[in-house]
């Protein structure tokens, strides 16, 4: 199940981007300093509120939550978002995951990842990318298994060297 995170989910945020398994994927370098407490994690959360607050839909970050799962306590996060180059806003848009280490490997990115392209297709969006590090090899099976071609390495993005994946919707 895909849905937004809400403030009562920081302990479950707190649990999973305080990980460097986690967090060593994300953002330019330097990477970002992991999660270490309960108010920062709610910041983060409330950072994400706000950066979403603006976009049109099917675009957003989603808890990823089991349907399964005795609790509804998400085990990590679905993006479709605009993307930003040194020049600003452009018409590209990144789909991305991050999972809980204990939860990776089980197909979850996947299928919340299919999930949000289908509704993104639907909603007139033509094309997606993925960006991975380049030696990110779990998130690369990821893009692959959602049928997204591997256009090999850009420095366009975030100020760093990445792998990019396209995929036509």
């Amino acid at each position: 199940m895909l849905r937004p995170w809400v403030e009562d989910d920081a302990p479950a945020f707190l649990d999973i981007y305080s990980r460097d398994g986690v967090v060593r994927w994300l953002g330019p370098h330097p990477r970002r300093v992991t999660v270490t407490t309960l108010e920062t994690a709610r910041e983060r959360l409330r950072h994400r509120e706000e950066r979403v607050a603006g976009l049109s839909s099917p675009m957003g970050l989603w808890a990823i939550v089991p349907v399964d799962a005795d609790r509804d306590e998400p085990i990590g996060t679905l993006l479709l978002m605009p993307l930003e180059d040194a020049g600003g806003p452009t018409d590209r848009v990144e789909i991305g995951w991050h999972l809980h280490p204990d939860h990776q490997g089980r197909g979850y990115a996947t299928e919340a990842a299919q999930a949000v392209l289908d509704v993104a297709a639907a909603a007139g969006i033509e094309e997606v990318l993925a960006l991975t590090d380049l030696d990110n090899e779990p998130s690369e099976r990821v893009a692959l298994r959602l049928g997204m071609t591997d256009e090999g390495a850009t420095d366009r993005w975030f100020g760093m060297t990445m792998r990019q994946y396209r995929k036509a919707l």
